[in-house]
């Protein structure tokens, strides 16, 4: 498949993408910074095995443009990007991640980074070896990142719900959470807690086996997860889950998860509508961590995890509202409303460095006639 980068960038409205080779480590990658205008781009490392580097380029420039959704609709005072490494051959991670120190400091302050998949608190560590522009983990960094991402996904599937059917009633709902990681866990036990049965699938084993002897979960078999009927369907897995097939065999009522990109397409959450499913855009709830993140970064302080719950909950069920008014999906208004934000943060923005420019460069005065020195 052909991809004409420029023109994706041009129609994406992205400012920079880079590309990442370091001679030393054996690491490849892309950076693609999708909007600093508020000053800043956030968004995490995330470190695959990729098919290949065009694979890795198209997933960079989805997640670093969702980040900037994220953002926007979270009145987060930054922009989206995000780093993407290929997890292919052999490569000397610790040098590779001190690369990317290197690579964040050397923009000055513009790309903040933070975790993902395949970065955890170890390699945050290494970056932070060459680099003050990363979210390290423990008491040096804002902390409960796992949880303030499950705040909002939470908060997102009572709005969802309440949407929908008018009430929570926990009591007799039925939930599939697909990928029990850090997030997922988290969910799990919230909804066990409020008396919701709660189906999970687990592809690591190991994970799977410890989490069983901790939590009252109904394990099911992976892959059966879309097809079994259920009030919830909560996504924290990979993203690109939802397309042409699998929304065929889909029985939820409800679609609200942490993963990012569930849609393959934009156009899915039209198909999710017409068959009679709500889905919760994805950039909607899972920037709980971003906004902890963000708010530690910029002001010292991580957002509380029921300030996350109540700001996320309030904008879900606004979306929602606004979605059932015009009768198109949640997806439409959303993505609408984001790149609305962002527009208007580019436009005053550029009046600034216009008004910037005028009054620090004005133009010369002409003289006067009587102040010419004649032959």
């Amino acid at each position: 498949m052909a991809v004409h980068v420029l023109d994706a960038l041009a129609r994406g409205g992205f400012e920079e993408v880079i590309a990442l080779f370091d001679r030393r480590s054996g690491v490849r990658g892309f950076l693609g910074i999708h909007d600093s205008t508020p000053g800043q781009a956030f968004g995490g490392v995330r470190r695959l095995n990729y098919r290949n580097e065009t694979e890795a380029l198209l997933d960079c420039l989805r997640l670093a443009k969702a980040m900037s959704f994220k953002c926007a609709l979270a009145e987060i005072q930054g922009g989206g990007a995000k780093m993407v490494l290929l997890d292919r051959g052999p490569i000397d991670w610790r040098a590779a991640y001190r690369y990317v120190g290197s690579v964040v400091e050397g923009l000055g302050g513009r790309y903040y980074s933070g975790p993902d998949v395949g970065t955890g608190a170890r390699e945050l560590g290494w970056i932070g070896e060459n680099t003050a522009n990363v979210t390290l983990p423990g008491d040096e960094g804002p902390g409960l990142l796992p949880e303030a991402t499950a705040a909002g996904v939470y908060a997102g599937i009572r709005a969802a719900l309440t949407n929908r059917d008018g009430e929570e009633a926990w009591s007799r709902r039925k939930i599939i959470i697909q990928g029990m990681g850090s997030v997922g866990e988290v969910l799990a036990r919230r909804f066990l807690e409020l008396g919701a049965r709660v189906l999970a699938t687990e592809l690591n084993s190991k994970r799977k086996g410890r989490l069983a002897k901790r939590l009252d979960v109904e394990w099911i078999d992976l892959g059966t997860e879309i097809e079994t009927e259920c009030d919830v369907f909560v996504p924290c897995a990979l993203g690109g889950i939802l397309h042409d097939l699998s929304i065929q065999r889909l029985r939820a009522e409800i679609v609200c998860g942490a993963a990012n990109n569930q849609l393959a397409r934009t156009f899915h959450g039209d198909v999710l509508q017409e068959r009679g499913v709500l889905y919760v855009p994805d950039f909607v709830v899972n920037s709980g961590a971003v906004l902890r993140g963000a708010d530690y970064h910029l002001t010292g302080q991580p957002a509380p995890l029921d300030e996350i719950e109540t700001r996320i909950g309030q904008s879900t069920a606004d979306i929602l509202r606004r979605a059932a008014d015009e009768g198109v999906s949640p997806v439409r208004i959303a993505v609408r409303e984001a790149e609305r934000r962002i527009e208007g943060r580019r436009q005053r923005s550029d009046r600034t460095s216009a008004e910037s420019v005028r009054s620090s460069d004005p133009s010369p005065k002409k003289r006067e006639s009587r102040d010419v020195v004649r032959p």
